[in-house]
C-alpha cells in the first residue's frame, strides 16, 4: 500500500492577521484518502518559513496515518512521498545544516528533517500547476480549479 501526499501553504493572504493557511491531501495508491485545510496559529516571516510549515504539518499527519493504516491493513510502504511546489522548503527539509537565512524558522518545523533522515518521508518537487493542495489554500481560476478537482478524484464538476 503506497501513501503519498500533496501539501501547500498560502502565505499571509489573511489580510487581518497575516496568518498562513496550509492544506494537504493524502492518496492511498491513486485514491484520495483524506484532506485538510487549516489556518495556522503563527505568522510566517518569509515564504520559506510559510512553505516549511505545510510539509512539517503533513509529516506529523503522515506518521499518524501510517500507524492507523497499519492497524487496518497490515504493512504499508515504509516511505511516504510528500509533494511540495517550493524548492526552498524542500531544501530546508533535506538539509540539516542551519543557515543564517533560515535561523528565524522555529525549530518545531524541523521535525520533518528527522523524518527524512530516518527514511520515513521523501520530499519531492511538483509543479505548481499540479499542486492539488492549492484547492485548499487559495482562490483559483475556474479552469485550474476544475483540473485540480479532477486530480482530486471528483467525477463530475458542475459549474
Amino acid at each position: 500500500m503506497r501513501l503519498l501526499e500533496y501539501c501547500d501553504t498560502d502565505w499571509a493572504n489573511d489580510h487581518e492577521e497575516r496568518k498562513i493557511t496550509s492544506g494537504y491531501v493524502f492518496y492511498v495508491g491513486d485514491t484520495t484518502f483524506t484532506w485538510s485545510t487549516k489556518k495556522q496559529k503563527v505568522v510566517a516571516l518569509s515564504t520559506s518559513e510559510a512553505e516549511s510549515i505545510a510539509p512539517t504539518t503533513a509529516a506529523c499527519e503522515t506518521m499518524w496515518l501510517k500507524n492507523l493504516l497499519k492497524e487496518f491493513y497490515g504493512e504499508i510502504d515504509k516511505v511516504t512521498t510528500i509533494y511540495v511546489d517550493n524548492k526552498s522548503a524542500i531544501t530546508l527539509a533535506k538539509n540539516a545544516v542551519q543557515r543564517d537565512r533560515s535561523k528565524h524558522i522555529d525549530m518545531r518545523y524541523h521535525f520533518i528533517r528527522d523524518a527524512v533522515k530516518m527514511g520515513h518521508i521523501i520530499i519531492e518537487h511538483c509543479s505548481t500547476k499540479d499542486q492539488v493542495a492549492d484547492l485548499f489554500t487559495k482562490a483559483l481560476p475556474t479552469m485550474r480549479f476544475v483540473k485540480l478537482l479532477k486530480m482530486l478524484g471528483m467525477k463530475k464538476v458542475l459549474i
